[in-house]
């Protein structure tokens, strides 16, 4: 039962870090530091980063880094309790295996070497299938379009990343499908007569910094622009998303 359990917390510990990595995406964070953030929260490492202060001066990213250290804390416990339990002959799922299953029994004293290579195995399974790119695409679109259904992380829409005077500042608009830019270049979208700089995209697991005039607005992009800010909204904002606030 050991091994199982080892098994299904490996499997937990992947899910939990995926999706507190949405969960700091969706507060505003670039997904590669989202990543991070949250593999370093949950393992409890990584904090000496300047990237850090992101996390700790945002309300809602500490309430998400405090979730993921706890049930990282825990997720180590019971990791480190099972594997112990699983190098004793005593209370093996392999030795009850091999009583029900195999043909031949295993010897009391190989039993706690064939779990660990079991779980050796099943480390090294882990680690292919979350390094495999497509895989852990898969798996974060699905859960990314959970979290957003169940609205137990909203996106934000319109992020006022930086204030300056004069009412200009740096914002992250979130280009939903009814939204007039779709389809639309950058210099189509005449955004710079409004004033308005597209300092990067934001696309799936891509950033675009500095994008080219060519470049196409698509749906589901994430434009961080510089402007006036309410001359952000009134462009780059549907009408009724704008009366929805």
């Amino acid at each position: 039962m050991s091994v199982m359990l080892f098994i299904i917390v490996l499997v937990a510990s992947f899910i939990i870090v995926r999706v507190g990595a949405i969960a700091f995406q969706l507060s505003g964070l670039e997904w590669s530091l989202a990543k991070f953030q949250a593999l370093s929260c949950f393992s409890g490492t990584g904090f000496t980063t300047r990237e850090a202060e992101l996390v700790t001066g945002h309300p809602q990213r500490r309430r998400i880094a405090t979730v993921l250290i706890v049930l990282g804390n825990a997720g180590l416990v019971t990791m480190i309790a099972t594997v112990a339990s699983a190098l004793t002959p005593q209370q093996t799922l392999w030795s009850r295996l091999s009583e029900s299953f195999l043909p031949f029994s295993v010897p009391q004293l190989l039993i706690p070497w064939v779990n660990l290579l079991f779980i050796i195995l099943v480390l090294y399974v882990g680690y292919r299938l979350s390094t495999n790119r497509k895989f852990v695409k898969k798996i974060t679109g699905i859960l990314r379009t959970k979290i957003i259904k169940r609205e137990i992380f909203k996106p934000v829409s319109f992020e006022e990343l930086l204030m300056l005077a004069g009412g200009y500042g740096v914002s992250k608009i979130d280009v939903s499908p009814d939204n007039p830019l779709v389809g639309k270049t950058l210099t189509q979208s005449e955004l710079r007569k409004s004033d308005i700089t597209v300092l990067a995209i934001v696309r799936a697991e891509e950033t675009i910094p500095n994008p080219p005039a060519g470049t196409k607005i698509l749906a589901g992009d994430e434009l961080i622009s510089f402007g006036q800010l309410e001359n952000i909204r009134k462009r780059c904002i549907p009408k009724k998303e704008r009366i929805a606030k």
